[in-house]
């Protein structure tokens, strides 16, 4: 099989009403986009049938499409992290299952690593005109106060960790990713703030964003991930993520 240029990586949990859609949309789009592609999805321990789905969905990629497993639920850092470790492209593009921001917009992430980025991360926070349909009020807020935590600690000058829509150059996925610890809805800022300590350069960049009213995070989950960047602050300062610029 060709080595693939891009890798598709999908974190999945009781996605099986979503996935056959997402996945055919990101099939058209890949295949339209000319370059060698994997798409992988990873099912974080589902209640429904979202392997199954999965599976079938992928069936026609051959060994470009690829199931991976957890079990039982770890969380959404964990998904992604054995994604994108197990990811083949020169890029890896992780996107939610539910395509709130259209793959179209993976144009502007490779202009900023053609730029000399070696991270770039779509942001809803740069130009609020691209969210197409804002999430409900209370949540909208708690994302705004969520990001002041995130700036005051670790990642000063990046507006938007969470928005599900990032892509790395192959070379930033080892180092970073070794070091990322949290399975829940911080890992975006671990990961970001493991990347910007061992020296590698990340690039926000204003994506569109539709709000999909059937969000798999909890209010509890998303309380609980206002700890995150102090345990993140925390690790950088005891060292845990290794030396500063030793990627």
């Amino acid at each position: 099989m060709e080595r693939p240029e891009l890798s598709l990586v999908i974190p999945a949990f009781d996605e099986a009403r979503r996935l056959p859609g997402s996945l055919a949309t990101a099939l058209a789009f890949l295949t339209a986009h000319g370059r060698p592609f994997e798409v992988i999805v990873v099912d974080d321990g589902s209640r429904d049938d979202t392997a199954g789905v999965a599976a079938e969905n992928l069936a026609a990629l051959g060994g470009r499409g690829r199931l991976l497993r957890l079990a039982p639920n770890r969380g959404k850092g964990a998904a992604v992290r054995t994604g994108v470790r197990a990811a083949l492209g020169e890029y890896v593009l992780v996107s939610d299952a539910d395509l709130s921001t259209p793959l179209e917009e993976l144009a502007e992430l490779e202009r900023a690593l053609e730029a000399g980025a070696d991270i770039a991360i779509g942001s809803r926070a740069l130009d609020r005109r691209r969210v197409l349909r804002r999430q409900p009020f209370a949540r909208d807020w708690s994302g705004r106060l969520f990001n002041l935590v995130v700036q005051l600690c670790v990642l000063p000058g990046i507006h938007d960790t969470q928005c599900g829509f990032k892509l790395f150059r192959r070379a930033v996925v080892a180092p970073v990713f070794a070091r990322a610890r949290i399975d829940g809805f911080g890992f975006d800022v671990e990961s970001l703030a493991i990347a910007r300590h061992l020296g590698f350069r990340i690039a926000e960049v204003p994506v569109r964003w539709r709000n999909d009213a059937d969000s798999r995070v909890s209010l509890w989950q998303g309380a609980a991930a206002f700890f995150d960047p102090l345990r993140v602050r925390l690790g950088l300062w005891l060292g845990r993520y290794g030396p500063r610029g030793g990627a």
